[in-house]
Order: C-alpha cells, then structure tokens, then sequence
C-alpha cells in the first residue's frame, strides 16, 4: 500500500506562510492527490487537490487565494504554499492519493474517495 509522508508544518503568526509537502516511500506520485484538514472537534475536510497529470487542480472557498497545490516534474511530491494564514486555518494536515481516470478532474469534498493517507502533519497559526 501506498505510504505517505507529509512535513513543514508548524506554528506560524497570523499572515505568515507555510510550505506543506507530500511524499511517497520509494515511488513515483502517480495519484491524484488532495490536501485535507481537520480542526479539533470539527470533521476532517477536503481543501485541495491536484490531477495526476497536473492539469486538473481545485481549492475549496475557503482557501482559494491563498494557497496554492503544486507537484514537481518528477512526480516526487506534492507541495501545498500556504499564505496569508488566519487562526481557523489551524488543523491536522493530511495529504492522501487516489488513482483514477487521469483525464477526469481531481476531487476533493469526499476523503473517503481516497484510498492512501499520510499520518498528518500539525499546522498551528497563533500570535
């Protein structure tokens, strides 16, 4: 099964930045990939996602503008560019991959779409 392995979070300011990625032991990312997180008490939800192929990339509401999902040319990792941190963006980060239609757009409301998660990486935004 895949194994993934997200890092670079971390306690920020509010209006700060962090650089969250995601890798696979060992193997290419042929995956879509998507970004959630889950706030304490809160259920866990889907913020982006990006196509295997690069080409299909989304962002729920709530972060659009503010952060951006990339993957390297290599199919390496996955990064997600965080900007503009607010205090309700605190939460467990976690990256997950699902393998699908390369062609069809990524996805990202339904976590129980994706069939491989990494163990999560805490990302805390606090003055």
């Amino acid at each position: 099964q895949l194994q993934l392995v997200e890092s670079g979070g971390g306690l920020v300011q509010p209006g700060g930045s962090l650089r969250l990625s995601c890798a696979a032991r060992g193997v290419t990312l042929d995956y879509d990939i998507g970004w959630f997180r889950q706030a304490p008490g809160k259920e866990r939800e889907g913020i982006s996602c990006i196509s295997q192929s690069g080409k299909s990339i989304l962002y729920d509401d709530s972060v659009r503008g503010r952060f951006t999902i990339s993957r390297d040319n290599f199919k390496t990792a996955v990064y997600l560019q965080m900007n503009s941190l607010k205090p309700e963006d605190t939460a467990v980060y976690y990256c997950a991959a699902l393998r699908r239609d390369p062609f069809r757009p990524c996805i990202f409301r339904d976590p129980g779409s994706y069939t491989s998660w990494g163990q999560g990486t805490q990302v805390t935004v606090s003055s």
